[in-house]
C-alpha cells in the first residue's frame, strides 16, 4: 500500500454554511440518521437505532466529559484574554490527575490576546464557587510554548471544580457563535463521566436514556472507554503530502475488565462515533506492540498500522497480549496516548460497525470515513445533502457498517 499518494482534493465536498447545525434539536434521538449497509442507504431517524443493532451487538462508546476549557481573563486596563485548555503537562500529565489536584496545574494552552500579556503579569479572576468566592491566578511560564500554570486560593477545591465554575463551554469554531446555557448539557453525552476532553464526543449526543434502556433489554450489551478528545479533531489538513498532516495525539484510559469484555465478546463490535473506533484499533495496535516487543508503553504513533507486511495476529491475541501483560504488571487500567491515522487502505481489525455524525470537507474524519465506505462516502455524504441532514457537531448521524 503507498501510503504517500493520498489524494487530499479527492476528499473535498461543498458545504454550505446553512447546512452547519448551529444548534442541537429539542430531542436528541429525534436527529436524522443515515443507514449503510450492503451497499444500499436508508433514511431513518436516530430513534430506530434499537431496531438496527443485532441483539448480540456490543456497543462501545466513550465516557469522556467535556470541560469549560475556555478561560477568560481581564487585565485591569479591561483588555480580555482567553485561555484554552489543551494538554496537562504538571504535575502529571495524565488528566485524571489534573483535574482533581488541588494544588498548582500547568497546561499547555492556546491563548486569545497573546501580545497583550505582558511578561510576568499574572492575571487573576474571581470564581464564584457556591458560597464562596475564589481567586483563579494565570502564570504564564512559556510564552513560546504557550505554557500556562494556575493556582487557586482554596486549597480544599479541585482543579476540575474552578473549571466547571468559571470556564466556558469550548465550541466548534465553526459553529461561530458563543456557547448559552443550553450548551451546558447539550453539548455533553448523557453517559460522560471522565473530565477531560475539550470536544464532545458528538456521535453519542443522539443517544437517550431511553434508547440506552431499549437496547439493554433487547440484549445488546455496552461497554465504555475514555478517549479525552483534544481541539486537534478540528485541525485541517493543510499538508501536500497527506501523511505529512501533523495528526493530534489524544489520552486514552481503558480498565482491563472492558478489555476482558471486548475479548469474550462474539457478536459485531460497533463504535459509537470515530474517537471509540481510534480506541479500540489503537488498542489491537498496542497489543502487536507488545507482541513484536516494540515497547511497553500504550503509545500509538500516527503511521504505525502501516509499518507491517504480511500476516498479522488476529485481534483476540492482540487483547490476549494486552491482558497478560497488565496483569503481570498488577494493572487495573491501561493509560496512553495515540495519534492513529486511519485512512483509505486501512484494515479495521476490531470494529464492525460505526455510528458517527457528518465531517468536515477534506478532513483527517473523512478520510476515515472514507476508508470504510471506499469511493462511495461522495455519494453518502451528497445523499446526505440532498435529503436535508444536519453536518458537524450537532448535526444528524449515520450508521455505516465495515464490509470485509
Amino acid at each position: 500500500m503507498n501510503i504517500s499518494q493520498i489524494d487530499l482534493k479527492a476528499y473535498e465536498y461543498t458545504l454550505p454554511e446553512e447546512r452547519i447545525a448551529k444548534f442541537p434539536l429539542e430531542k436528541r434521538d429525534s436527529s436524522k440518521l443515515l443507514h449503510f449497509k450492503d451497499q444500499k442507504i436508508e433514511h431513518l431517524h436516530f430513534f430506530d437505532i434499537p431496531n438496527l443493532l443485532p441483539s448480540d451487538s456490543l456497543l462501545v462508546y466513550n465516557n469522556t466529559k467535556v470541560i469549560p476549557a475556555r478561560l477568560i481573563f481581564q487585565r485591569e486596563t479591561g483588555a480580555k484574554i482567553e485561555i484554552f485548555l489543551l494538554q496537562p503537562i504538571a504535575p502529571t500529565t495524565v488528566i485524571p490527575e489534573v483535574m482533581l489536584a488541588k494544588k498548582p496545574v500547568t497546561w499547555e494552552t492556546m491563548i486569545g490576546n497573546l501580545k497583550k500579556w505582558k511578561e510576568g503579569e499574572i492575571l487573576k479572576g474571581k470564581v464564584q464557587f457556591g458560597e464562596n468566592e475564589i481567586i483563579l491566578s494565570a502564570k504564564l511560564i512559556d510564552r513560546e510554548q504557550r505554557q500556562v500554570e494556575f493556582s487557586w486560593d482554596n486549597p480544599n477545591v479541585a482543579f476540575v471544580d474552578v473549571v466547571e465554575a468559571s470556564g466556558e463551554v469550548p465550541l466548534p469554531p465553526y459553529l461561530n457563535r458563543k456557547p448559552v446555557e443550553d450548551d451546558k448539557s447539550r453539548y455533553q453525552t448523557v453517559y460522560s463521566k471522565k473530565e477531560g476532553a475539550v470536544a464532545a464526543p458528538t456521535a453519542g449526543l443522539h443517544f437517550t436514556d431511553e434508547i440506552l434502556d431499549t437496547l439493554k433489554r433487547k440484549g445488546v450489551r455496552t461497554e465504555q472507554v475514555t478517549l479525552h478528545v483534544s481541539a486537534g479533531t478540528f485541525q485541517p489538513i493543510k499538508s501536500e503530502t497527506v501523511t505529512e498532516h501533523p495528526m493530534h495525539s489524544e489520552q486514552i484510559h481503558v480498565e482491563i475488565e472492558s478489555i476482558r469484555n471486548l475479548l469474550s465478546h462474539k457478536g459485531k463490535v460497533i463504535a459509537v462515533g470515530t474517537t471509540s473506533v481510534r480506541t479500540l484499533e489503537s488498542l489491537y495496535w498496542y497489543g502487536v506492540k507488545l507482541i513484536q516487543k516494540h515497547g511497553e508503553e500504550f503509545q500509538i504513533s500516527k503511521l504505525y498500522p502501516y509499518l507491517f507486511e504480511g500476516e498479522l495476529p488476529d485481534f483476540k491475541t492482540s487483547f490476549s497480549a494486552i491482558i497478560q501483560h497488565m496483569e503481570s504488571k498488577g494493572m487495573e487500567m491501561l493509560v496512553g496516548t495515540t495519534e492513529i491515522f486511519i485512512f483509505p487502505g486501512y484494515q479495521f481489525k476490531v470494529v464492525q460497525g460505526l455510528i458517527t455524525n457528518f465531517h468536515q470537507p477534506g478532513s483527517t474524519l473523512i478520510l476515515l470515513i472514507a476508508s470504510i465506505l471506499g469511493d462511495r462516502w461522495k455519494e453518502v455524504y451528497q445523499e446526505a445533502l440532498e435529503n436535508g441532514y444536519r453536518f458537524l457537531s450537532y448535526g444528524d448521524s449515520s450508521l455505516l457498517w465495515i464490509e470485509s
